[in-house]
């Protein structure tokens, strides 16, 4: 059976220039003996059993290393050369297997699970051959899921056409209103939302695989792995622009040129750690109105609020994400075990960069596990909160946790009491700020018990905030956060102003909000209000001088 492709065809460096000669060639033997059994596994002219008879025989020819099979018969020779090749190739031969039986993944585990048959074998093969540490092989294994990750996305339309397979999750499917909604041109914006649903995991995957080039030894391997992470993050911002239903997403001749020109600079001294990079980019993606407050800070403190801000920011694009509530909830339950990890060895860049700030700080990590409770209720496909009381718990899960920590990086921890009680009244902002956003979301933050007293029952959320009486309710809650705003004033006078800059900072940019919120009114709201750039310029002097 003659190639279907070449390794010049394929998306990533296989073999490149930026390895040895001497590791090209095994690698170029690991890349021929894969691509016979992908083809075999792809091969429309087989039945399934046929299939499964030809990927048998190969494998045998692998372990015995027989000639007549030229392909496994080289494979095996680097085996026993290097010490590996053998093994990494038959967990290939489990994926391929798995291809012509299985054409549908329930949910992201069981898409995660094939990856690490199907992907992460290849970059086990190349460390092992390279001599590599073992603390090379969690980022790894992440850059391997990701790029398989991103051909599946890239491939979607031609998988299913050609081969009847679909590797987007069918819960994700789901969301988009079933399988043939999903791939029905027509249907683009809901498409849209879940490929970038899908693309905020494998961002995240990248993230990991930063720590790689790093971790690394060998030079030329060093500066493989960074060609390899240029192009996964270009292909993934490909996907984002473009809509691979409708158009085939590439990567082009100039963007592998510039990964080999990123790869070869890697070649040199050892690269400084990628995880402050990672959070600071976070930071900087968000566009948020914290970013003023975190400039006032030091270079170590700044630091490691970034670490804060960039799990705030994780946790609560989980939350906001389109995929299934139970895929939600279980991404949530893998930040509290890496929350728990934080004192032993975390396994991302931001628990990495988290566990730092909690050793300097002594940041209370239970204020973490708060904040994940409360992104747990935005999980919800329809949130509603029952009373006063509900509000409260929420706002101090969400808010006041991010207070909490943030208030010792500041440098006043006896600011904590004002650190949360400000925390609600930024909450109640938002709320009243993002009705209409929140709504479309199938969520209503103001208790139900307010709106009863108006003689409102629960109803669809766009329903409730279309009733003129929701206006009345809302400026309810305006005056609550106006008087909890004038509570900040008070305690401000007995807190070390110079220590809170940052919180000084968020709080009046807040109160602006409200200010600009009450002009407008409450029941003409037209799109989500913002403060600009000059507002921000503003207020950033305003509370520099102030403090």
């Amino acid at each position: 059976m003659q190639a279907t492709k070449r390794p010049q065809d394929e998306n990533f460096p296989v073999a490149s220039l930026l390895l040895s000669r001497e590791h090209r060639g095994a690698v170029l033997a690991f890349y021929r003996f894969a691509r016979m059994a992908d083809d075999i596994a792809d091969a429309p002219d087989l039945s399934a059993p046929e299939k499964l008879i030809r990927l048998e025989t190969l494998e045998q020819a692998l372990v015995s290393g027989d000639a007549a099979c030229p392909e496994a018969a080289r494979l095996h020779a680097v085996d026993g050369r290097y010490g590996t090749g053998i093994a990494e190739a038959r967990s290939l031969l489990r994926a391929f297997r798995q291809d012509v039986v299985k054409a549908r993944y329930l949910d992201w585990s069981e898409l995660t699970s094939y990856c690490t048959l199907s992907a992460e074998p290849v970059g086990r093969f190349l460390l092992r051959l390279h001599r590599e540490c073992e603390a090379a092989q969690g980022p790894a294994d992440a850059l391997c899921t990701a790029l398989q990750i991103l051909n599946h996305l890239q491939d979607c339309r031609a998988d299913r056409e050609t081969l009847n397979r679909i590797y987007v999750p069918l819960a994700w499917l789901d969301r988009a209103g079933g399988e043939t909604a999903f791939f029905e041109p027509s249907r683009a914006s809901r498409r849209r939302d879940v490929l970038d649903a899908m693309l905020d995991r494998v961002d995240d995957l990248i993230d990991r695989a930063r720590a790689l080039p790093e971790r690394l030894q060998n030079r030329r391997l060093r500066a493989q792995s960074i060609a390899t992470i240029i192009l996964a993050e270009r292909l993934s911002r490909r996907l984002r622009q473009h809509d691979p239903v409708l158009t085939r997403v590439r990567i082009g001749r100039i963007d592998a040129a510039r990964a080999f020109l990123g790869g070869f600079g890697g070649t040199g001294a050892r690269l400084a750690n990628s995880d402050p990079r990672v959070t600071a980019a976070a930071v900087m993606r968000s566009g948020s109105s914290f970013r003023l407050g975190m400039q006032s800070l030091s270079p170590e403190r700044r630091r490691a609020i970034h670490a804060v801000y960039a799990f705030c920011r994780a946790v609560d694009d989980i939350a906001d994400g389109i995929a299934p509530a139970s895929e939600k909830r279980r991404f949530l339950a893998e930040w509290r075990r890496e929350i728990d990890r934080l004192h032993r060895a975390p396994q991302t860049p931001i628990g990495r960069e988290l566990a730092r700030a909690s050793s300097l700080y002594k940041l209370p990590v239970e204020e973490c596990h708060a904040l994940i409770d409360g992104m747990e209720t935005d999980c919800a496909d329809r949130v509603r909160l029952a009373d006063d009381r509900a509000l409260d718990q929420y706002a101090r899960r969400v808010a006041g946790s991010v207070g909490a920590l943030s208030i010792r990086i500041f440098g006043a921890p006896r600011a904590h009491d004002f650190a949360v009680q400000l925390g609600r009244t930024l909450q109640l902002v938002n709320i009243l700020r993002d009705v209409d956003e929140d709504a479309a979301r199938e969520r209503v933050y103001i208790p139900l018990s307010r709106l009863a007293q108006l003689g409102m029952t629960d109803a669809p959320a766009a329903v409730l905030v279309a009733d003129p009486r929701f206006a009345r309710v809302c400026e309810t809650l305006a005056a609550d956060a106006r008087a909890a705003f004038a509570a900040a004033d008070e305690a401000l006078t007995r807190l070390d102003r110079s220590s809170l800059k940052p919180a000084i900072l968020m709080m009046e940019s807040y109160r602006r909000i409200l200010d600009r919120l009450e002009v407008r009114g409450w029941g003409t709201r037209t799109g989500k209000l913002q403060l600009t750039a000059t507002d921000r310029l503003q207020l950033f002097t305003r509370a520099m001088r102030a403090a």
